[in-house]
């Protein structure tokens, strides 16, 4: 945490003292004291590039991918909220999604987008804090919601006769406050661990946003132990949503493979479809950059791996489940039907 400046001359002070009458006691103090000072008020992050052109080409794309990004999920938003026939579980854990999705994407393209434009990537000590917090969230609501979603599916096709008793709207909401209650408090204690640390300089991140392990290493402190709790909990909230996504689908190829119906097979297997791809979109690059060795890894390895999963993830979720969604497209159709005719009369 940051200090004041009286707080500050004490540590000089002392520092200035132990030089004078260099006792052991005196010494060690002074290291400790100069130890948990946090002189750093602000951060500079790297970004992408240098180059002043590239750095206005990303502006417009990245602006780009921003409104798509927000416009398609507020668009899922609007239509399960508005067509009655959408009121399913399914559906209504899709409109969830759909929150997560924009409020990620909002925590991080626009400060890329005004860094790129100022060509400056300086971020406050607290807003650097606060990004790593939302997007901390964010990640693991999701991942989580994915769990919940592939569970749904489960129930659906492998026991039709129970899903509406089980999965009624008072059980959708505890599955959903859930999802957004464990994920802040988690990322909470963790970003708790972060704030503790002390950090003298350097100021520079080699990232175009905050995330624990960049600015991690300019901690002049020892970050073994928060290193093990965030490792411990990213585990945790990723393997183990993933678990239960293996799981699930087990399961339903199980059932879906001792189906006589071939209609019926192919209904269930489109149904799990759009889900099953944003599985493998979410936490296939998230796997990609555990996976590798840091030893072999380029130092722009995690910085050039998370555009995927900043800019694209986002984006391809609400065009999956518009594109190869029926009822989707129904209730589109059903939108624009009603415009036309409001409009002619």
């Amino acid at each position: 945490m940051l200090v004041t400046l009286v707080e500050a001359d004490h540590m000089i002070s002392s520092f200035m003292k132990a030089e004078e009458h260099p006792g052991k006691e005196e010494r060690q103090v002074a290291m400790i004291e100069a130890k948990n000072f946090t002189s750093v008020k602000e951060f500079i992050l790297l970004g992408l590039t240098s180059d002043r052109k590239i750095q206005l080409l990303l502006f417009v794309l990245i602006l780009i991918f921003y409104l798509t990004t927000v416009l398609g999920n507020l668009l899922i938003i609007i239509l399960v909220e508005s067509d009655i026939q959408l009121n399913t579980p399914m559906y209504y854990f899709l409109s969830h999604l759909a929150v997560i999705e924009i409020c990620y994407v909002t925590s991080t393209m626009p400060i890329m987008l005004s860094h790129l434009m100022a060509g400056n990537g300086a971020i406050s000590f607290p807003l650097c804090i606060t990004q790593i917090f939302v997007l901390g969230s964010m990640a693991t609501t999701e991942s989580l919601l994915l769990g919940v979603m592939a569970y749904d599916r489960y129930l659906a096709i492998c026991s039709p006769l129970i899903y509406t008793v089980v999965m009624d709207q008072r059980c959708q909401l505890q599955f959903a406050l859930a999802c957004w209650i464990i994920a802040p408090l988690l990322c909470a204690v963790c970003d708790a661990f972060l704030v503790s640390q002390p950090y003298c300089g350097p100021n520079q991140v080699n990232h175009f946003m905050c995330e624990i392990p960049a600015v991690l290493k300019l901690s002049c402190g020892d970050t073994q132990l928060v290193e093990n709790i965030v490792s411990g909990a990213g585990a945790l909230l990723l393997l183990l949503p993933l678990c239960v996504i293996l799981t699930s689908y087990v399961f339903i190829l199980y059932s879906v493979f001792h189906m006589k119906s071939t209609v019926g097979q192919r209904k269930a297997l489109y149904t799990c479809g759009s889900h099953l791809l944003v599985v493998i979109f979410f936490y296939g690059p998230s796997l990609y950059i555990y996976i590798i060795p840091k030893s072999i890894s380029a130092p722009d390895h995690n910085k050039h791996s998370a555009i995927f999963y900043i800019l694209v993830t986002p984006l391809l979720n609400p065009i999956i489940y518009t594109l190869r969604n029926k009822d989707i497209h129904r209730s589109i159709r059903k939108i624009l039907q009603k415009k036309d005719f409001d409009q002619k009369t």
